[in-house]
């Protein structure tokens, strides 16, 4: 019983020290250095399409890839070559390949895809040719109809991925 009294009256005031203002402050704090610290690291390949505005094809972070949605320009021509779902989904998965390469991970290690179509009914085109590159172990994915893509494309996919153990961006 005398040990018990001898924990509480030690355990006590140091349980209050930590909930006060100036503990909270200090985790505040060595949290915020973390976040601001945490690597980030932008991806750029001639590989691919450039991207059209004021965002980066890809970011790496914390041993993950971030790949910017791709739409099926092929950047030899600057131009979207094909007016098929079929054609215009291999180009969006050659771009974003060339992009997980350039980042030092590969299509093996995508974890998540977005799938955006400017008509759903074109669907299981896309998907058969998504299938024959995510043959094994296939990504989560969620496909969507939206209104409209830029240049009038008919998919663009986003993809995150694992950066490969022996390789970093």
């Amino acid at each position: 019983m005398a040990l018990a009294k001898t924990v509480l009256s030690t355990a006590v005031p140091r349980l209050s020290s930590l909930a006060s203002a100036s503990y909270f402050s200090s985790l505040k704090l060595n949290y915020a250095q973390q976040i601001r610290s945490m690597s980030r690291q932008v991806v750029s390949t001639k590989n691919a399409p450039a991207a059209l505005g004021p965002y980066s094809q890809a970011i790496v972070s914390d041993g993950l890839v971030f790949v910017s949605g791709q739409i099926p320009i092929n950047p030899a021509s600057g131009q979207i070559e094909s007016e098929n779902i079929v054609g215009q989904t291999e180009q969006v998965l050659k771009n974003l390949e060339a992009i997980l390469i350039a980042s030092g991970s590969s299509i093996a290690n995508v974890v998540k895809t977005t799938c955006f179509l400017s008509d759903i009914n074109e669907w299981p085109a896309m998907n058969d040719v998504y299938a024959k590159v995510f043959h094994t172990a296939p990504p989560a994915r969620s496909a969507f109809e939206v209104g409209k893509l830029p240049k009038d494309a008919k998919v663009e996919i986003e993809a995150i991925a694992r950066l490969d153990s022996r390789g970093s961006a």
